[in-house]
């Protein structure tokens, strides 16, 4: 019995052995098929970056070109544009030199002009000369009549002032008056109405001594009357008890 026992036993063990063998197997197939497939994924991605790098790398060569290319474009412009200028700034010169020309001729026209007017400009400063010396002759005597005018003016002026002084002291005299009047009647004023404050103080007074011994002779028949209730109360309350 024990040898049947361990036979099966060993079958079993035999059994397990081989499925674990087998899936082991598999396993490392399966492993490496992921694995080819993995390495076969990124060679592909790889080729795919390649190319996108080259992709790129072309793009960026053609827009290099492109820059360039404007750049000549651009370079060529200038040289167009700088030609141009050089034409135009040779016309402009051309036209300089024609107005130089021809403001040297208006200048030397205006050389004679200066000198013709610089001849009148004399002959009118003679006559100038002239009007103004007689102007300073009349400004001589108009000078001389408004001094004499000034000094009538200032005369009259200082008499004014006079008459307005006397005037103001008058007028300042009377307001020293009116000032005084008024204080002296504010001062009778206020002594009146002081007497009348004291009458009416002393009236007051009166009063209310009068209202206070009223109160007092009150407040005596008050308690005369109370001290008579509570006698007779007492009596009655005294006859009560006697009677009973």
């Amino acid at each position: 019995m024990r040898n049947r026992k361990k036979i099966k036993r060993k079958s079993k063990d035999l059994g397990g052995l081989n499925k674990l063998a087998h899936f082991t197997s598999e396993s490392i197939s399966s492993a490496y098929e992921a694995y080819k497939k993995n390495k076969q994924n990124k060679k592909i991605e790889e080729i795919k970056l390649k190319k996108v790098e080259e992709s790129s790398k072309i793009i960026a060569e053609k827009k290099e070109l492109r820059l360039k290319e404007d750049q000549l474009r651009k370079e060529q412009e200038k040289l167009r544009l700088k030609d141009e200028e050089l034409k135009i700034k040779d016309k402009e010169l051309k036209l300089k030199e024609e107005k130089q020309k021809l403001e040297n001729e208006r200048l030397n026209r205006k050389d004679e002009e200066l000198r013709l007017t610089i001849q009148d400009q004399r002959k009118k400063e003679k006559e100038l000369k002239l009007r103004g010396e007689e102007q300073n002759r009349k400004d001589v005597d108009l000078s001389v009549r408004e001094e004499d005018q000034k000094t009538k003016e200032q005369k009259e002026q200082r008499r004014k002032n006079k008459t307005l002084k006397l005037m103001k002291e008058e007028e300042q005299q009377q307001k020293e008056q009116e000032h005084l009047k008024i204080k002296e009647w504010e001062v009778k004023f206020d002594k009146e109405q002081k007497l009348i404050e004291e009458e009416e103080e002393t009236r007051e007074k009166r009063l209310r001594q009068r209202e206070s011994e009223r109160a007092r002779l009150r407040e005596g028949e008050e308690n005369k009357v109370k001290d008579e209730l509570s006698s007779r109360l007492e009596i009655f309350s005294i006859d009560k008890t006697t009677k009973n």
